[in-house]
């Protein structure tokens, strides 16, 4: 980025452009409540779109970098270092997702002082270690994936797939799973960018503010509202919780042991199957 910096900074004036104008152009396009829901569903969702493209972009390092080093004969190079693939990944992967996460982090930092509406919280901190935790997360997910084009080669539309995924998942992803049947919940905090963008949403756009109680909703003469079908309107009580403590940022910590470690052992093995095969190179 410094050695950029020019195009570093248009990339992050259009991109933050861009968001502002979607983002200002849902919640003032009319008085309607029911729009202003939507608004704020879309600014939901436009969160999610960006955690989504990190990930997107992580696991594109290991499936797109591997393909790439293939065709060039970069791989075999590499595969001659005595510190060997992984990590040679892992430094690649860490300095790119740097760059990643500072422009990300500072995105999210700029929408959430330009919305004043308090649709989005800053929270600089809390941000950094979640989309830290989140790379973390994807290592060894991409390390999985990437070791299915040493053996096979020829998996990048599998591979894009995969990513867009993520991406769909990532803007659908709400503290709401908790809701899903067993077996559908805990598949959805198996897979690496759940919890993530649950921790996230709930940081940026809740305030890390937790729902413990319903009160009768009063208005200015002290007389309990009712809604249309004549039913007592009830107002929530918000009191902060920390993400450190919400439950999915545990989820996210065993996740990340996880999906790091089988990633990694997967990698190895898919390796020294391409190795012994002599395939390692060939693309």
């Amino acid at each position: 980025m410094r050695r950029y910096w020019f195009a570093s900074i248009i990339g992050l004036a259009m991109g933050y452009g861009m968001l502002i104008t979607m983002v200002y152009g849902l919640m003032f396009a009319s008085e309607n409540p029911a729009v202003k829901d939507m608004a704020n569903n879309a600014i939901n969702g436009i969160l999610g779109f960006l955690i989504g493209i990190f990930a997107f972009g992580i696991v594109g390092l290991f499936t797109q970098g591997i393909q790439g080093m293939a065709r060039t004969g970069e791989l075999e190079q590499l595969c001659l270092s005595p510190f060997g693939l992984v990590a040679n990944f892992l430094a690649r992967s860490f300095v790119a997702a740097v760059n990643s996460i500072l422009s990300s982090t500072i995105m999210l930092i700029l929408v959430a002082a330009t919305v004043a509406s308090g649709s989005l919280h800053m929270a600089p901190v809390e941000t950094v270690v979640l989309l830290g935790l989140t790379y973390v997360n994807l290592i060894g997910f991409g390390f999985m994936v990437g070791g299915l084009v040493l053996i096979f080669k020829q998996v990048g539309q599998v591979a894009m797939i995969i990513r867009f995924a993520m991406i769909g998942l990532a803007i659908f992803a709400t503290e709401g799973i908790a809701q899903w049947p067993r077996v559908l919940r805990w598949l959805a905090h198996f897979l690496p960018i759940t919890d993530a963008a649950i921790c996230l949403k709930y940081t940026l756009i809740q305030g890390q503010q937790k729902v413990v109680d319903l009160i009768p909703a009063l208005d200015e003469a002290g007389v309990p509202r009712l809604d249309e079908a004549g039913e007592q309107i009830m107002d929530p009580v918000f009191v902060f919780s920390s993400v450190f403590v919400h439950q999915s940022f545990f989820f996210l910590l065993i996740s990340c042991a996880i999906w790091t470690t089988v990633g990694i052992t997967c990698f190895r093995y898919m390796e020294n199957w391409s190795r012994d095969r002599g395939t390692l190179g060939a693309y």
